[in-house]
């Protein structure tokens, strides 16, 4: 076979040029720990666990090679932790999610495992660098934003603290999607990641179980009831190993997939022509997991995402309760109150509620429990977390939509709902008046629906907030009346990150000089240990090393930028960085219009009077959902001011503006590391937590932000003089928002510049009117800019300017990223498992010796 491929690097080895190297003995080395035996266990794997025609060992072949030699340790200490908790028998935590975003499992894999140099020695023996084969991986795509982020740092803490816990999710084909920028701004198109397979995932075509729609409810002679009829599906397991960081412990993440049987194929019609017909349960079984968070415009939208919520939650559940019989098989002496002392069941937010009344049916219908035994049961063992005060985030699902689809369910919420009523009335005659918002279902005539969030309150033994200011407004807010009837219910859990994946492997270079001063590399588990860096931070050799660490990242950074967007950036400029979902309340029109008032004032400068500002490089990046108008059209303004600003010759050297496609984990591990400046300028009251806001100020980066979400709390543990603060409170925006209702709001001329000079049509033809309406008059729907983008603009570009003057002082800002660094310990997820598992979860470590 001709050898002409090249590896990326340019260098032609004889793997490189895809023929695999014949000096390598292919030996099948599950457990080896040196590189000769893990290369030769590599190259069994290309040969005897082949995907590609024979012969070939690019890049691309080597990856997966790598992948499953890798995934062979995996396997064996996923085998020994079940069999360890099996044996031990202990209280176990089921993690249930819509979303993870894992991110790339490989340099976590090799990294949690402490096998990097051996793995990277291994790979050159076979011709190939680790870091080109790493780069073959795409990223499950499993997630959309910090929701699924966080899930995924919550699964390698439980399994680096050695927790018995699992996670559950849904195989989504295509994820949410993929993001290219054209002349017409954010374009959408199917993920890919599954299109060849994932090594990482194992099939367990034992585990599945049945999961119905539709149908409707008999009534037995002895009063019991039986949902049937309708649709019914399957759901087989796939699981991913999760390995916890220098620990044997290895845990899961089970994804479900829908699937019909071929008993379900109608062989009859398809011999007759009809082909669609013949398949049409296959075909909706393929819908349930093919895309995370399908448009719901229209009824079969809702339908199809109320679907996929079940699905995960009826799967999950019946999984559950399987384990907990097979556990407790041969054992006389079990009951069901048993099942809450060894089964935690938490819902990542109100996606997974159907858990509850899901698992009151499997109870009472499948189990035979009756309604208060059922009931107790459920109660002790559901917990939920809130992660949005934001009204239409939290779910309120159609009445009608809800009988359709799951009709034994409605039942259930119904007699809930009006227990629920009926303690009210008896135990608390103050709140009657209350009843009809605090009540789960809200029977308005023309729109009734089922209030998710009122369900999970009600039924859960605990509900938790995602940071201090977001658990005080739902306290004192959102779920004030619950308070006042179950004052202990409610509890704070500020949300935290895995020091694995955002530092210590992201950023090594930066790690190594951490290690080096606290001498130890302990931290990675005990991140408050980084508070020793505190004594260094005036240390002139600590600072010129971290500076030094700082520019290679950069560097990196600039060349991806290059290599994705085709604009060149200087890394001696100031990185200025906000990624995450685009979204109003989130304010990147703030950012842009900041960007925008800059280069306005830039322009007007002399040319020896630019020498003097600080250059700057401002980055945005994230997806808009595909029907959000507003935010696609932020995304396209962003796009189209760097057009303009980056091909203009007199400003360039001191302003870009670059818009990062196709932002996910894989990136964020590239641009978090290259930042030196970052955005959390959320509407104060409206981001409930945060955790890239922990990202960047983990990796030095100074944040320029509001007093909203854990903005308080890095700030509290950085210190006020190394955060930018600028913007209203959150106990202001009320009456702000009041204010401008009454036309009592001024704008700054500032404010009103940097809008005019897009209205002068200087970024293009493109109408942006409907964009910056948003932000005019005094209320109205789509107008009276309730993000308070105007209020705050003159505060934040005073910020803006702080930020300027504190980098042209090269050992100031040295010395305040190093305090944010090690002002980070309390964010880590570790810190926040350990949180849930002792208060809440009541679960302890299960360590596999």
């Amino acid at each position: 076979m001709a050898a002409t491929a090249k590896s990326n690097g340019g260098t032609t080895t004889t793997a490189a040029s895809g023929i695999l190297p014949s000096k390598v003995p292919a030996v099948a080395q599950p457990l080896a720990e040196e590189p000769a035996a893990i290369a030769s266990n590599i190259n069994y794997h290309a040969q005897y666990s082949p995907h590609f025609s024979p012969f070939k060992f690019e890049p691309e072949q080597a990856y997966y090679a790598t992948a499953e030699s890798v995934r062979d340790r995996l396997i064996q200490q996923w085998n020994e932790t079940y069999h360890h908790f099996h044996k031990v028998d202990p209280k176990q935590t089921y993690y249930l999610s819509m979303e993870y975003l894992q991110g790339r499992a490989l340099t976590n894999a090799i990294g949690n495992l402490n096998i990097q140099n051996a793995y990277a020695d291994a790979l050159n023996k076979l011709g190939h660098e680790l870091e080109e084969i790493v780069e073959q991986e795409k990223d499950a795509a499993l997630g959309n934003g910090g929701l699924g982020r966080l899930a995924s740092c919550f699964l390698d803490s439980m399994a680096t603290l050695n927790l018995p816990a699992w996670g559950y999710g849904l195989r989504y084909r295509y994820g949410l999607f993929k993001q290219r920028i054209s002349k017409e701004g954010q374009e959408e198109s199917a993920e890919d990641w599954l299109e060849k397979f994932s090594p990482w995932e194992i099939v367990r075509h034992d585990v599945v179980y049945p999961v119905r729609f539709f149908g409707h409810v008999e009534v037995n002679p002895d009063g019991s009831r039986k949902w049937v009829g309708g649709e019914l599906f399957q759901a087989l397991a796939y699981d991913v190993p999760i390995p916890g960081y220098k620990t044997k412990n290895t845990i899961s993440l089970r994804l479900w997939e829908a699937k019909a049987s071929a008993e379900d194929f109608n062989l009859f019609q398809f011999n007759d022509g009809q082909y669609e017909s013949a398949a049409q349960l296959h075909s909706r079984a393929q819908q349930i997991c093919a895309v995370l968070y399908p448009g719901d415009a229209t009824e079969d939208g809702k339908l199809l995402r109320l679907k996929q919520q079940f699905f995960l939650c009826s799967a999950s559940l019946q999984d559950i309760i399987f384990r907990f019989k097979e556990r407790k098989h041969g054992t006389d002496s079990w009951q069901w109150s048993d099942f809450p002392s060894k089964v935690a069941v938490q819902l990542n937010d109100t996606h997974p509620t159907l858990a509850i009344p899901e698992l009151m049916r499997l109870l009472m219908d499948e189990e035979g429990l009756g309604w208060d035994e059922a009931w107790d049961v459920t109660s002790r063992t559901v917990a939920y977390t809130n992660h949005t005060v934001l009204p239409e985030a939290l779910e309120k699902w159609s009445q009608p939509v809800m009988w359709k689809l799951l009709p034994r369910h409605m039942q259930i919420i119904e007699e809930i709902d009006k227990r629920f009523i009926a303690t009210v009335n008896t135990t608390r005659t103050d709140l009657e008046s209350k009843i009809p918002s605090i009540r789960i279902l809200d029977n308005i005539p023309q729109k009734p629906v089922v209030r998710m969030a009122n369900l999970c309150v009600v039924s859960a033994h605990t509900v938790n907030g995602v940071a201090q200011l977001h658990s005080d407004i739902l306290k004192s807010e959102l779920f004030a009346d619950y308070v006042s009837i179950w004052p202990k219910k409610f509890q704070n859990k500020t949300n935290g990150i895995t020091p694995r994946r955002w530092l210590r492997f992201c950023s090594p270079e930066l790690s190594n000089i951490i290690t080096k001063w606290l001498k130890t590399d302990e931290w990675v588990t005990n991140l408050d240990l980084l508070g020793g860096l505190r004594k260094f931070a005036d240390n002139e050799d600590l600072q010129a090393e971290w500076a030094s660490a700082k520019m290679a990242n950069k560097q990196r950074l600039a060349q991806y930028i290059e290599r994705v967007t085709g604009v060149s950036i200087d890394p001696n400029s100031l990185f200025d960085i906000q990624v995450k979902r685009i979204h109003e309340y989130k304010r990147q029109l703030l950012n842009i219009l900041g960007a925008i008032y800059r280069y306005k004032k830039l322009k007007e400068l002399s040319s020896e009077e630019r020498k003097k500002t600080t250059p700057r490089t401002i980055m945005i990046g994230g997806k808009a959902f595909a029907t959000y108008t507003n935010a696609k059209r932020i995304v396209k303004l962003v796009n189209d001011v760097g057009a303009v600003v980056n091909n203009d010759p007199e400003v360039n050297s001191y302003l870009k503006v670059v818009f990062v496609p196709n932002y996910n984990v894989s990136v964020a591990e590239m641009l978090i590391p290259g930042s030196e400046l970052s955005q959390h300028i959320s509407t104060a009251g409206m981001e409930a937590s945060g955790t890239s806001n922990m990202k960047f100020a983990l990796n030095g980066c100074l944040i320029i932000g509001t007093l909203d979400g854990a903005n308080v709390e890095i700030r509290e543990e950085i210190g006020e003089d190394n955060f930018f603060l600028f913007g209203a409170t959150a106990d202001e925006v009320p009456k702000l928002r009041k204010e401008r209702e009454d036309g009592l709001f001024k704008p700054d001329p500032r404010f009103e510049e940097a809008k005019q000079f897009i209205r002068s049509g200087v970024f293009g033809s493109y109408d942006y009117n409907p964009l910056l309406d948003s932000l005019e008059g005094n209320s109205g729907f789509g107008r009276g800019d309730y993000f308070l983008v105007g209020h705050d603009f003159p505060s934040y570009v005073d910020a803006q300017e702080r930020v300027d003057e504190a980098y042209k002082d090269r050992k100031r800002w040295l010395k305040m990223s190093i305090l944010s660094t090690a002002g980070s310990g309390k964010f880590s997820s570790d810190r926040t498992i350990a949180q849930y598992a002792k208060e809440i979860w009541n679960i302890e470590e299960c360590r596999v010796p």
